[in-house]
């Protein structure tokens, strides 16, 4: 008898089966209300045996994602995602305005630091200059559903970070400095797992997806003025470019 391990590519086949069905979710396959094939179906489509994809559901479940209804089978309980707008003039509240009742944005730290090759090249300075890192956590009615790692050049934002704890939004931030318009000049999308720091303060379960974002602000003149890694919970929230 030929027995699966519950490996593939490095990969527990638990997580696969996870990432399969929240995928159908989120491209549209599986709406809210949606009953899931059977165990049995499930378990064939992904060569596993049904102790794997039990595991599988119950992590959807744990999420809130799918319930299970005895006699009836299971059921997508949560396919609603917030829709955030990426363009010219990205605003963070004024992309999810009336998506939420409540957004609030969480100050997790900040620090000093020499730029590295990535940062300088988004920023238009020299590596090894000194940034200022802004870390931060936002929440659309008490679920978390952006962790942000901002770098703005020290020369021209020495103080940004008494700015931001201060509870400026970053608009009126770059306000402050006299910046009152800026624009996106390039976003980068891309997706991957939620690694162990970004599970836990997103709280998310074990090998979640995430929506990760490279943007680049610049100011009228075309100046860069922030890089930001943005990482949404790809169950909770969809990218619209």
């Amino acid at each position: 008898m030929t027995v699966l391990k519950d490996v593939s590519g490095g990969v527990a086949l638990w997580r696969r089966i996870v990432d399969a069905i929240r995928l159908d979710i989120i491209g549209g396959k599986l709406a809210e209300g949606d009953r899931l094939p059977t165990e049995a179906a499930l378990a064939e489509r992904f060569s596993a045996n049904r102790h794997t994809v039990r595991r599988a559901l119950a992590v959807l479940a744990d999420e809130g994602v799918v319930g299970a209804e005895q006699g009836r089978g299971t059921f997508v309980r949560s396919a609603r995602r917030l829709s955030y707008p990426i363009g010219k003039r990205t605003r963070f509240s004024e992309g999810l305005a009336g998506q939420a009742r409540m957004l609030t944005t969480q100050h997790l730290g900040d620090r000093l630091e020499n730029a590295n090759a990535t940062v300088a090249a988004a920023l238009g300075i020299r590596a090894g200059s000194k940034v200022v890192r802004l870390d931060a956590l936002s929440s659309a009615d008490g679920k978390p559903i952006s962790r942000a790692t901002t770098w703005l050049a020290y020369r021209r934002f020495p103080d940004v970070a008494q700015r931001v704890i201060g509870g400026q939004r970053m608009t009126a931030v770059f306000a402050s400095y006299g910046i009152n318009d800026y624009s996106r000049a390039s976003t980068r999308i891309s997706a991957r797992h939620a690694d162990v720091e970004e599970t836990q303060l997103l709280g998310l379960a074990p090998g979640a997806i995430l929506l990760v974002s490279e943007a680049v602000d610049v100011d009228s003149d075309g100046v860069p003025i922030s890089y930001a890694l943005s990482r949404f919970p790809a169950e909770r929230m969809e990218l619209v470019v």
